[in-house]
């Protein structure tokens, strides 16, 4: 895998059929259509994958498919996090043995920490982790906001990269200014809309989830963001955000950006829309305002 990690890299969804087991077909149908897409990387197993949410044994499933199918055309990403340093190793020994190329590290969940606590959770996990990493930073789901002197700390450590999903943008800037002299050292966006602004100040991508449904879109907006044309930055950036004010629209729970991603690939035919619990599929209703959404994106189906 060459560095920086860099480009367009969706947080694949986990399809699943109705009984809760792993759809391989849709699973094939979503990494063909996001790599036929242009996309840059797949990031399995992260928030929009339902992650903690699936059993060790569905996760292990995800990441060998994954794996096979994808068959390093693009490099595969697997996201490890979990409550427990054990099961955070046991995620991360599968996605070496399945091949993939790197992993993701957020905190662990559930109990809050402290910086310092986090240092020490990395001084003890990284030596024993058999891919390199990229460190994570998804305050809403663990509690910790990563400050900069932590995320040193994990590039010292062998850390490759950034995800930041804080939606901070001071702090994304704070990031790409403290690393710019590190080469190698990836950040990566989680937040769509700052993708523009990101290549522009020096960073490197995004974990886009609209490029699950949507690749030609995203990659587009980060061609344009590379070649500084802003006149075509201006327009793509202007359908990104009305995918914010449709597809991810519906709903006022904070889950409508996972349950929306995978409406909108069964609306397209891709993989069925089963949500692993406690999580639940749109009603008929929101499927059919859905639909009416997708059809105003027809030229990057």
């Amino acid at each position: 895998m060459e560095l920086p990690v860099q480009g367009i890299i969706p947080p694949m969804i986990t399809p699943l059929l109705p009984d809760g087991k792993l759809d391989v077909q849709g699973l094939s149908n979503l990494i063909e259509h996001m790599i036929t897409g242009g996309v840059h990387g797949i990031f399995a197993l992260g928030t929009n994958g339902e992650g903690p949410s699936l059993s060790y044994g569905l996760r292990k499933e995800l990441i060998q498919e994954s794996a096979r199918i994808i068959a390093k055309r693009v490099p595969l990403l697997v996201g490890i996090t979990d409550t427990s340093e054990k099961g955070c190793l046991e995620i991360a020994h599968a996605a070496a043995q399945s091949g993939a190329d790197a992993l993701v590290l957020a905190p662990p969940y559930y109990m809050p920490i402290s910086q310092a606590e986090m240092v020490g959770y990395l001084e003890r996990l990284v030596p024993k982790l058999p891919l390199p990493y990229l460190i994570y930073n998804m305050p809403s789901c663990t509690k910790l906001h990563l400050d900069l002197a932590t995320v040193k700390k994990a590039q010292e450590l062998g850390a490759i990269g950034i995800k930041d999903s804080s939606g901070d943008m001071g702090y994304l800037y704070n990031l790409i200014d403290t690393f710019k002299n590190e080469p190698d050292f990836a950040i990566i966006t989680g937040t769509e809309l700052f993708l523009g602004e990101t290549i522009h100040n020096g960073g490197h991508g995004a974990v886009a989830g609209g490029a699950n449904f949507f690749p030609k879109l995203y990659v587009a907006l980060y061609d344009a963001a590379r070649a500084n044309d802003n006149e075509k930055i201006s327009l793509l950036r202007e359908k990104v955000l009305e995918v914010y004010h449709t597809i991810y629209n519906i709903g006022e729970n904070s889950s409508r950006f996972t349950v929306g991603t995978k409406c909108v690939l069964s609306i397209l035919g891709i993989c069925d829309d089963t949500m692993a619990s406690p999580l639940k599929a749109f009603n008929g209703t929101d499927k059919k305002k859905m639909e009416s959404y997708v059809a105003l994106f027809n030229e990057y189906h």
